[in-house]
């Protein structure tokens, strides 16, 4: 039994290892008049960066915050580190060269 788990991460690590490469993100901004701009300007530029993702980067941060006090500290993590990459997608987003 031990040697199925084993035998299963391996190959679960080789598959991430030799596969990651092959995703593929968005380098650039899509076309103007294309629907894929369209997608991405609602997704990206209206909601991420826009007030919904501020909004709910400092829900998130209060949530873990008030599970922080009441002592449910691994459900404050999460939150926390959740939302305060909500608060710097852009900068996250650009660091890991992908162009928003």
């Amino acid at each position: 039994m031990q040697t199925k788990i084993l035998l299963g991460g391996i190959i679960g690590l080789w598959a991430v290892m030799f596969v990651a490469p092959e995703a593929m993100a968005i380098v650039s901004t899509p076309a103007q008049g294309t629907f894929a701009y369209d997608v991405y300007k609602i997704a990206v530029e209206d909601i991420l960066k826009g007030p919904i993702g501020f909004v709910c980067g400092i829900g998130a941060i209060a949530l873990g915050a008030v599970n922080a006090i009441k002592g449910q500290v691994f459900t404050a993590i999460p939150a926390v580190l959740g939302g305060a990459a909500l608060l710097k997608a852009d900068s996250i987003v650009s660091s890991l060269n992908m162009i928003f």
